[in-house]
């Protein structure tokens, strides 16, 4: 098959066209190197290299100092659900967790293993189709760290500012938006995210970490588990995913190239708009999940009247040549993720799609 499709799946995801070609043409051989990316050693001076610049791009994008390590690791966010309270909880044994979806619930019945969780907030009760305001929440100001999920790709939420914690360190898991918009890396204790959504292939997970408080690791945890032995040793203690950091570094060069993470936020806002308006105007043909001021930038959520007319949409519109519109599992509907690789000019091919099943249809 020659022509691509659009790819609206949620994880493994689309990734930038520029960023495949490149791979494709340097897979037999990386330039001056003379074998492929996925032969080198993990302890050779050209993967030296690649793991070093991918680095200073992703400092370059995200603005993060000296405080902070970035690791590669395994596993994928689901691992960081035991890593974060295992390394960080004690001694206190305790932290707090603010609830928006599922991914977060998951992160909480691990730590729940580890300590004594504190339900900060919670949207549970309204299907979670909003992110709960700053007033609502109920922080401990003793705990040891404040968990949030920055963006919710079941449900198609999103922080749009950071929740305020005072002095208690923040961790995220922000495996759905990464590298989508800037943030202050500074307001964070702990950053995760599994790669395959928005910023490499699966297999790779993305933790920046302040340093001081992988200090917090405990020598008595098993060694792949510690955060120090990942920073005492780059990432590379074991061996890592070396393609998947390789991909991960030409994606940040993609970025860089194209007006870094503001230039990003710009095309990826515009794209939302598109689509949202396509939903707000349809006169309730298509239904949106979340709160209008909770919207996901990169996952956008709705329904139709039946189950039976999603089933139809999506049938036709795989036939159309869009892939990945079913929503999750465990709560249907349809979902269009639109990470930063997604082009706008598949976001309007849909919504004229969108429009024509609507008049067929409505």
């Amino acid at each position: 098959m020659e022509k691509r499709i659009y790819n609206f799946s949620a994880g493994p995801a689309v990734l930038p066209e520029d960023v495949l070609k490149e791979a494709q043409e340097n897979l037999f051989a990386l330039p001056g190197v003379g074998m492929s990316i996925l032969e080198i050693s993990h302890r050779s001076k050209a993967f030296d290299k690649i793991i070093a610049e991918t680095k200073a791009d992703l400092c370059s994008l995200l603005n993060i100092n000296d405080s902070y390590e970035i690791l590669f690791l395994q596993g994928g966010a689901s691992l960081q659900f035991s890593m974060v309270p295992l390394n960080l909880m004690p001694p206190k044994n305790k932290a707090d967790y603010i609830l928006t979806g599922s991914w977060s619930k998951k992160a909480q019945k691990e730590a729940k293993r580890v300590g004594t969780v504190n339900v900060a907030a919670s949207t549970e009760t309204e299907t979670f189709n909003r992110i709960p305001k700053q007033s609502e929440l109920k922080l401990d100001p003793d705990a040891s760290y404040v968990h949030f999920t920055s963006n919710n790709t079941i449900y198609g939420t999103e922080w749009h500012k950071e929740p305020e914690v005072g002095n208690v360190p923040l961790v995220c898991d922000a495996s759905s938006d990464i590298l989508s918009k800037k943030i202050d890396v500074n307001k964070y204790g702990l950053i995760y995210a599994g790669a395959q959504k928005n910023m490499g292939p699966s297999g790779v997970t993305l933790v920046i970490i302040r340093k001081d408080l992988a200090e917090r690791s405990s020598d008595s945890l098993h060694t792949m588990l510690n955060y120090k032995t990942q920073v005492e040793n780059a990432s590379l203690y074991n061996t890592p995913n070396t393609f998947g950091i390789y991909i991960i570094g030409l994606v940040a060069k993609w970025l860089i190239k194209n007006g870094g993470l503001d230039g990003m936020y710009k095309t990826n806002k515009e794209k939302a708009d598109i689509l949202y308006k396509c939903i707000d105007d349809s006169k309730g043909f298509y239904k949106g999940h979340a709160v209008p001021d909770s919207r996901s930038i990169m996952n956008v959520t709705f329904r139709l009247a039946t189950e039976e007319l999603e089933k139809k949409l999506i049938s036709e519109a795989t036939a159309a040549g869009f892939d990945g519109l079913k929503g999750h599992r465990s709560v249907g509907g349809l979902r269009a993720s639109i990470y930063n690789a997604f082009p706008k000019k598949g976001i309007e091919e849909l919504v004229k799609f969108m429009k024509d099943f609507q008049v067929k249809n409505g």
